[in-house]
């Protein structure tokens, strides 16, 4: 990867224009007052692409990550080379016989250019990052972009594998958002934190996430420390990316130009944090003037009388360890401790271990969790990703700083035992590359209180009364889920909705469904695919156990795009609602196209 004299010229450009307050364009909804940073322009080619920075499928499906010549100081093209490689596989199943460049996506190499800022919100403490990839074929005459909001709490480039093998084949430029978390973590002892670049940099450098001042150590990070509640402003930020996209073209093409919304197509595209950020960008009044389309899957949505995030995170934290045996699924190491106590605090009824765990399956059941969601909520349970959201958010919610979470909770590098520890430089280095954007992994940990060997279960108590409970925390944390509130999308607007009815994470009964019922209530045109036999991790397809019984998502991502395309390009119909009986392909076989079942 190299900067071209081109490159560094045209980064000089738009450093200058983003300088200056955008103004309404003839015929565009007038542009939100925007602050973009200096724009650094890199050029990917040869062995360096756009979409697998040259590693192709093999690259990708290997196991050990692209090695940094200097562990503690890599450069910057290494660090965006692992980057693309760890948002591949955290995204998509990738694994011999699972289908993918067989029978859905591609990984054929796109050369072209990246443009990559840091942006503003008005009134936002912290920045958040974008990414524009132009390739090398874009289609100046029928001129589009593709919006892809990073999934879950992941860098900027954590929708790569949703959008770039539709888009960039099709000569599509594709605006990527970190939304406003992302992997930008910052070392509190140090004073050490992620650049633009992705490389480590003082506090005196430009870096992307930099927290106030607090007295605190260990490790912050955007998604819980920035103070800005970023959920509340997905839809913004995916409406800046598709600013700055707008900004870039410009630049890069002056014969074309200007590129403006009423003469560029501008389509939607994300899944779980992702597909929440798409429809609430959906949902502005003008969005007809500037969003041609939208595909959500699996989305984190919430709309009003339904049960948000929070809410069934912390339910499922605290009793679905204990009720999975009811199911058939063999019990984690401290499940039966967990049931003990949450009868002893009168969450359950029951006096032995098996009336307990009948007691929180029934519990689960009565507030709306399926058995499919059950069983697949399980891998939540083994990964402690309950805790771990519920933590996160419950920061980001209450925008409580570094060092102030109210449950106690921190984050830090930490030992095998969990005692907290100095990051290395080692891990420091890879955080902008490998961190998924919410702890643990990429070497931090999350740090609890002290447990009550008398109350186990009393952090994740504490959560739970954040929710329920009373209190300043507690209404600080209610405000922030209180923001979060969508809409239903802009009359006319194609909006696209799937998900697996097996997800355990984000179970459709209290996310999609709520919001297809709300929007097709207030007239808008929502098609709804709803697939049996998916779940919400595609990248854990790789388990052999979890291959024979469950499906990808993402062919369906694809399909709703080339469907969605065909509608804009030549007014064919949008899918039908379908729910979609699909055919698990059993241990051991390989996926073929008669597993998914895709309407036609």
């Amino acid at each position: 990867m190299k900067n071209s004299l081109l490159a560094v010229a045209l980064s000089a450009v738009l450093s200058a224009a983003a300088g200056c307050a955008t103004t309404p364009n003839p015929g565009n909804t007038a542009m939100a007052a925007t602050a973009f940073g200096p724009v650094r322009v890199t050029e990917h080619r040869g062995n360096d692409d756009l979409l697998t920075a040259g590693l192709g499928l093999d690259g990708l499906r290997a196991m050990t990550a692209p090695a940094f010549a200097d562990p503690e100081s890599p450069t910057a093209a290494e660090v965006r080379r692992r980057a693309v490689w760890s948002n591949w596989r955290g995204i998509a199943d990738l694994a011999p016989g699972g289908g993918y460049a067989e029978l859905y996506g591609s990984v054929a190499p796109s050369p072209g250019r990246e443009f990559q800022t840091l942006a503003r919100l008005p009134g936002a403490k912290q920045p958040h990052r974008v990414l524009v990839q132009v390739p090398d074929n874009f289609d100046q005459q029928a001129r589009c972009v593709v919006l892809a909001p990073a999934s879950g709490s992941r860098g900027v480039l954590g929708a790569i594998a949703v959008a770039g093998p539709w888009a960039l084949p099709r000569g599509c430029a594709i605006a990527y958002t970190d939304k406003g978390a992302g992997s930008d973590y910052y070392d509190l002892d140090a004073g050490l934190g992620v650049q633009l670049d992705g490389t480590i940099g003082g506090p005196d450098a430009a870096l992307a996430f930099q927290p106030e001042p607090a007295p605190a150590t260990g490790v912050a990070f955007k998604h819980a420390h920035s103070g800005d509640n970023p959920e509340a402003h997905w839809g913004e930020h995916v409406r800046q990316s598709a600013e700055f996209a707008l900004k870039v073209l410009t630049e890069a093409f002056p014969d074309a130009a200007p590129y403006r919304f009423d003469n560029t197509r501008v389509i939607a595209v994300g899944i779980s944090n992702g597909g929440g950020a798409v429809l609430q960008a959906a949902q502005s009044a003008s969005v007809g003037d500037w969003l041609d389309a939208v595909v959500a899957a699996e989305p984190n949505v919430t709309v009003a009388g339904a049960r948000p995030i929070y809410d069934y995170t912390t339910e499922a934290a605290l009793l679905m360890p204990c009720a999975l045996p009811a199911l058939g699924i063999p019990a984690m190491p401290t499940a039966d401790a967990q049931c003990a106590a949450l009868a002893t605090a009168g969450l359950i009824q029951g006096d032995t271990i098996g009336e307990q765990q009948q007691s929180a399956y029934q519990a689960l059941r009565d507030n709306g969790w399926t058995d499919e969601a059950l069983r697949a909520g399980s891998i939540s349970v083994a990964f402690d990703l309950w805790r771990s959201v519920a933590v996160t958010y419950a920061s980001a919610y209450g925008r409580f700083p570094a060092g102030a979470h109210p449950c106690g909770y921190s984050f830090s590098a930490v030992t095998k035992d969990g005692t907290p520890r100095p990051a290395t430089a080692t891990e420091r280095a890879a955080w902008s590359s490998e961190a998924a954007g919410i702890p643990p992994g990429a070497g931090v940990g999350i740090v609890a209180p002290p447990i009550d060997p008398a109350n186990p279960i009393a952090g994740l108590q504490c959560l739970r009364a954040l929710w329920d409970g009373q209190g300043a925390d507690a209404d600080r944390v209610r405000q922030g889920i209180s923001e979060l509130q969508v809409a239903p999308p802009a009359a006319g607007l194609p909006v696209m909705v799937i998900h697996g009815l097996d997800d355990g994470l984000i179970p459709p009964a209290f996310t999609s469904a709520p919001y297809v019922a709300a929007a097709r209530s207030a007239g808008a045109d929502v098609h709804h695919w709803q697939v049996r036999n998916v779940q919400h991790f595609d990248a854990f397809l790789g388990v052999p156990v979890y291959a024979g019984v469950y499906l990808p998502l993402l062919p369906y991502v694809y399909e709703a795009l080339d469907r969605t395309w065909a509608h804009l390009e030549n007014g064919a119909p949008m899918p039908a609602n379908a729910v979609i009986a699909t055919t698990p392909r059993g241990a051991g076989k390989p996926l073929q196209a008669g597993h998914l079942a895709i309407p036609r």
